[in-house]
């Protein structure tokens, strides 16, 4: 039997930058729960700088998809910054089939997410 961990969501700030970091499958039934913590995450924020951590989440539906194209599009219309923290796998090759990794910002590590946002 193959179990699936649950979805969990962290988030701390570092420097100028609100980190979200996600684990497990982001999907339709856990995309409201994402974007929720994006929405607390910016409260207040001006020109805000979010760095989402998807390194430990191995699926991502077109729900999810939209969770992070709202994001992106929320951080552009207040004048911010989001940059996906991503390794090789599955998101990668979902924002490259759907010619999205052109609009997003990505790194690999989050330290090197850090030093792109400093």
């Amino acid at each position: 039997m193959i179990v699936i961990p649950a979805f969990d969501v962290q988030t701390w700030q570092n420097g100028p930058c609100v980190v979200i970091r996600a684990a497990g499958e982001l999907d339709m039934n856990v995309a409201p729960r994402l974007t929720a913590e994006v929405d607390r995450a910016l409260e207040g924020q001006i020109r805000p700088c979010l760095v989402m951590d998807l390194t430990q989440v191995p699926f991502c539906d077109s729900v999810g998809l939209g969770t992070l194209v709202g994001a992106l599009t929320r951080m552009k219309d207040s004048q911010g910054r989001l940059i996906l923290v991503l390794t090789p796998g599955m998101i990668t090759r979902l924002l490259s089939i759907t010619s999205l990794d052109r609009h997003f910002e990505t790194c690999g590590t989050l330290h090197e997410a850090f030093d792109a946002a400093a």
